[in-house]
């Protein structure tokens, strides 16, 4: 299979996929869900909250907190914070 250069999307993580992995490994989104426990219609829970709000500390410090989404833009969030 034969895929042209128009049809590859890049995104970058740089450092942020090993801090993303360790978080994974520590099960820390999954202590804080099970902390403050979940609602039926969150679609985002508070342990991925805290994961990326860890991620961009960690990697667009100088920024105020209101450009929080912009940091996002560009980098394969679902691998650093899972699909959707």
């Amino acid at each position: 299979m034969s895929v042209s250069a128009s049809q590859i999307k890049v995104q970058d993580i740089d450092h942020l996929g090993i801090v993303a992995g360790i978080i994974d490994e520590m099960g820390l989104v999954e202590q804080i869900n099970q902390l403050l426990g979940t609602h039926p219609q969150e679609i985002i829970s508070a342990g991925q909250v805290i994961k990326a709000m860890i991620l961009n500390g960690l990697g667009f410090v100088s920024a105020p907190l209101y450009l929080f989404e912009k940091f996002f833009e560009g980098i394969a969030t679902e691998h650093l914070l899972g699909k959707g």
